[in-house]
């Protein structure tokens, strides 16, 4: 057995015995180690959470006073004091509908968000690209003054473009690549810190 066929085993029985829907998963764990976004009390929004294993990860570190809704296109099997919505990052309506749900503006944003891959790599990463931009927009209008934000991004000529476009929001910007990740996978995560607000962009 290949070590990147061992490694993705490891995570996936590793998911199982701990409980979680996904082996995705410990790639937020990777990021929160690294970056410490998750907090007690916090309200987070998942934006591609199906099946729901970042929700899981959310969920345990905000604690009883922190709230975490998770967004998808796909429903998803309900979880325990995880709030969940079948929505769409094209739809217009989609913050207003956050915002109501949370009843607040939310201290930071996850999205996982990727395409049916068909297998035409320039499609396959312009269309994930549009829909983190998507995701970004939805950012301007739901997320706190310095929040924070984790975006999934394909590699590819147009991730720089996205990245400049991120750090005209946010004080920092880091790209990031966890080891829960396949070796071979074209993805890779951009973790955006200290939103500067919708009025200041």
């Amino acid at each position: 057995m290949r070590l990147q066929e061992a490694k993705r085993d490891l995570y996936r029985r590793l998911a199982r015995e701990r409980g979680y829907r996904s082996r995705a998963a410990f790639k937020l764990m990777e990021i929160n180690g690294s970056y410490h976004l998750i907090h007690r009390g916090m309200y987070v929004v998942d934006l591609g959470s199906a099946p729901g294993g970042w929700l899981q990860v959310a969920r345990k570190f905000v604690g009883g006073r922190g709230k975490v809704l998770g967004i998808d296109k796909n429903p998803v099997e309900p979880l325990p004091n995880i709030h969940t919505m079948q929505g769409d990052v094209n739809d217009p309506s989609l913050p207003e509908k956050i915002l109501s749900t949370m009843g607040r503006k939310v201290d930071l944003i996850l999205s996982d968000l990727s395409p049916n891959i068909i297998g035409v790599w320039q499609v396959d990463h312009a269309r994930q690209i549009s829909m983190t931009q998507n995701a970004a927009s939805v950012a301007d209008k739901i997320l706190v003054k310095n929040g924070n934000a984790v975006f999934k991004a394909f590699e590819g000529s147009m991730l720089n473009e996205l990245r400049d476009s991120l750090k005209t929001k946010f004080s920092k910007v880091k790209l990031y690549k966890p080891k829960a990740s396949k070796k071979a996978s074209s993805e890779i995560y951009i973790v955006c810190l200290g939103y500067k607000g919708s009025e200041n962009i």
